[in-house]
């Protein structure tokens, strides 16, 4: 089964910001990073990462700088602010909270028994 687009266009600014929270990276590594950790649910493409990552620094949120690679050619990686880090932490916990109430109605709801 397919993962509707949609649920995932909203939140790949989270993920994003989670992988560079343990480290900083570079582009493709993202892309291969996120595609583990999800078991092979979230196949991000370059044409939306760069895009997203450059609307992040605008934000502050990441900065980028280059450093050479083993092959010579030098690679730009990006690095979670501590502005960064105080978004990841708003976001994580509304997305806890979405999460948690989808869970609710989907799996009945005990918010409403008795009224």
């Amino acid at each position: 089964m397919e993962l509707d687009k949609s649920l995932v266009s909203g939140s790949m600014g989270l993920l994003v910001m989670k992988l560079l929270e343990g480290q900083d990276m570079y582009g493709y590594q993202m892309i291969e990073e996120l595609r583990r950790r999800s078991d092979d649910t979230f196949h991000l493409k370059a044409g939306s990462l760069y895009p997203l990552l450059h609307g992040l620094e605008e934000k502050g949120y990441v900065e980028a700088y280059e450093r050479e690679a083993a092959a010579g050619k030098p690679r730009r990686y990006y690095h979670l602010t501590s502005q960064g880090k105080k978004a990841l932490q708003e976001k994580e916990q509304g997305w806890n909270r979405y999460a948690d109430a989808v869970r609710q109605v989907l799996g009945g709801g005990a918010c409403c028994v008795g009224v």
